[in-house]
């Protein structure tokens, strides 16, 4: 409850704004409050002020002041800590669901003393700290976990320090435009449909469930199902079992073909398919309820098949 009147203030106090290109961080757009170690301080100050006046303590004022001294510097210090940067989105590689997007930003110190502990923080909470040396691009990359297909933005994120003492937090919001394409999560495993050559010709064998097509040595991480147990009695060695399908030179790929019940079922199988068929060097198409994709190949042909995978049924911006 706390939390989200919290968010909600801030939202109305800061009116977040997208931005894109080239942030410079001006003094109206950092913010800096004591922390409470810095309340602390205030509080002790005030306290010993007080007794300076009481007692007439020549060396207490001395001490007051310098102590002041020191906190109006700290905060001096964290202000100039983030005033001036520049900051720039790079652009993010698409990922698959499960993956952590990797969103890239460039902040380049201008001046000529360095940033020290600058620190990156998500609306999630996690965290992100680094050093702006001076004069220099800085390039950050900021994790982001990918959990659903589609366009996935960073969000507004907070950069802030407590340099040099922890006495002050001085931080400011960025909201960029950029974003990550997340692709379906592929199944483990699933074979790939028969081929559909135009002439009828052109059908060969690839890696599938279908055939038996010999032995290889075993290697970590093969499934134990298909060890050759039989083999290893006869003391020939772990070896595993093989098996081919017969599939054509050129595939179709159809959203209608998948066994699964749902949506995501379906596009996380077709994403597997495209994933083998582009590993094997065919030619494969795609067909979805609401467009086609004619056949190709190479990674160009990879790449759009996953984004239409990535984005089926979602609507928005392409």
């Amino acid at each position: 409850m706390l939390t989200a009147l919290r968010q909600r203030f801030n939202t109305w106090l800061f009116r977040p704004k997208i931005e894109s290109g080239t942030v410079i961080l001006t003094q109206r757009r950092v913010f800096i409050l004591p922390t409470r170690q810095g309340l602390g301080l205030g509080f002790l100050l005030v306290l010993m002020l007080l007794g300076d006046i009481n007692y007439t303590l020549s060396l207490g004022y001395v001490l007051t002041f310098l102590l002041a001294m020191m906190a109006v510097m700290s905060m001096l210090y964290a202000f100039r800590n983030l005033a001036h940067l520049e900051v720039r989105a790079g652009r993010a590689e698409a990922v698959f669901g499960g993956e952590a997007a990797r969103f890239v930003f460039h902040f380049r110190n201008p001046g000529a003393l360095a940033r020290y502990q600058l620190v990156l923080r998500h609306e999630n909470g996690d965290t992100l700290a680094f050093d702006a040396p001076a004069q220099q691009v800085s390039e950050v990359v900021f994790p982001v976990a990918a959990t659903k297909r589609g366009w996935l933005q960073p969000g507004r994120l907070t950069l802030y320090t407590e340099f040099p003492l922890g006495l002050f937090h001085a931080w400011s919001y960025l909201h960029f435009d950029t974003r990550c394409l997340v692709y379906p999560r592929p199944l483990a495993e699933a074979p790939l449909p028969p081929g559909e050559a135009p002439d009828g010709a052109g059908r060969r064998s690839v890696a599938g469930d279908d055939d038996f097509a010999g032995l290889r040595g075993y290697v970590e991480g093969d499934a134990l199902p298909r060890i050759a147990w039989k083999a290893y009695a006869r003391e020939r060695g772990l070896q595993v079992k093989q098996f081919s399908a017969q599939v054509g030179e050129e595939l179709w790929l159809d959203f209608a073909a998948t066994p699964e019940p749902d949506t995501e079922g379906k596009l996380a199988r077709m994403a597997r398919w495209v994933l083998d068929a582009e590993s094997q060097g065919l030619r494969y198409g795609l067909k979805l309820p609401d467009s086609e994709l004619p056949p190709g190949s190479g990674s160009g042909q990879r790449d759009e098949c996953l984004r239409r995978l990535a984005l089926f049924g979602l609507g928005g911006k392409p």
